[in-house]
């Protein structure tokens, strides 16, 4: 909801705001005169009219440009100083996703948000929960010979991930599963012996981890979800495939979680039927 603010108010908050600014950025009068284009004695009665008045538009442009500051926050339309390009920039990043198991960048937001709830939407199966036979067969054809060191590294980030004091909160949906356990789609040519073993650990771990680790089915024929992570109250991350889309913004962080939470809402299964439903699923496939 928009406020209305007295004019008198919006010179004085101009004034005050141009001050500030001058004195973060150590800059005198006669510099931002130079700077704006503009006589000292413009500048100086910028800084000490006491009246309602406000600059021209080209004159505060020119101001906020010189200071580094956004022109609506010097007239008291924004709380945030930075210019809009910078906000953007900071709030929003693109960065490359490596074919990996877990690559440094992810990692790095793993450590930043340690001690946070994690929410997590998974592209596949979650790769901190899978063995290293089902590691192997994804990964070795793009790896190769370094397949082995890689997923030596990726079991310290992963048991680090484990010990961080973050909850992780893991929807998957239910086509995924059905797809994996009966090697069909992505998981064509998965040998049964690996499979089985999969489903093995995936209910090890449950039981170990939960609740600190919850997770939920849902039906994607009725609510859908793009792979996305989202870190606490500090980032949420879309997976794109070839990039991830970082947001740090709170609103779109917050929208983000509100997603999440729609998926646990409609899941069709709760977090404490998961081992059922991977019994279901074994014995659905004879494994």
């Amino acid at each position: 909801m928009r406020i209305n603010i007295d004019k008198r108010d919006r010179a004085t908050q101009f004034r005050e705001r141009l001050a500030r600014s001058m004195a973060d950025q150590s800059m005198t009068q006669s510099g931002l005169a130079r700077a704006v284009g503009v006589d000292r004695s413009t500048i100086s009665q910028l800084l000490g009219d006491q009246g309602a008045r406000l600059p021209n538009a080209q004159v505060v442009a020119e101001c906020a440009a010189a200071l580094g500051v956004s022109a609506d926050w010097l007239l008291g339309l924004s709380e945030r100083p930075e210019r809009l390009a910078d906000l953007l920039a900071t709030s929003l990043t693109m960065t490359e996703a490596p074919r990996a198991l877990i690559d440094e960048t992810i990692f790095a937001w793993h450590k930043e948000a340690a001690g946070y709830k994690i929410r997590h939407v998974p592209a596949t199966l979650p790769d901190m929960l899978k063995t290293r036979d089902m590691l192997r067969w994804e990964y070795e054809p793009q790896l190769g010979r370094t397949a082995d060191q890689a997923i030596g590294a990726s079991e310290d980030r992963l048991s680090w991930m484990r010990r961080s004091g973050s909850d992780y909160e893991i929807a998957l949906p239910q086509h995924e599963l059905q797809s994996f356990v009966r090697a069909e789609g992505y998981y064509a040519g998965l040998p049964p012996a690996i499979r089985r073993d999969q489903i093995d650990r995936l209910g090890e771990l449950y039981r170990q981890l939960y609740p600190a680790l919850r997770i939920y089915v849902f039906d994607a024929r009725r609510v859908f979800s793009a792979p996305v992570t989202v870190f606490g109250p500090l980032l949420a991350v879309l997976y794109l495939g070839r990039h991830y889309i970082a947001f740090r913004d709170s609103a779109r962080v917050a929208g983000f979680s509100g997603h999440f939470d729609w998926l646990v809402r409609e899941a069709e299964t709760g977090a404490r039927d998961f081992g059922q439903v991977l019994a279901g699923l074994a014995a659905e496939a004879g494994l």
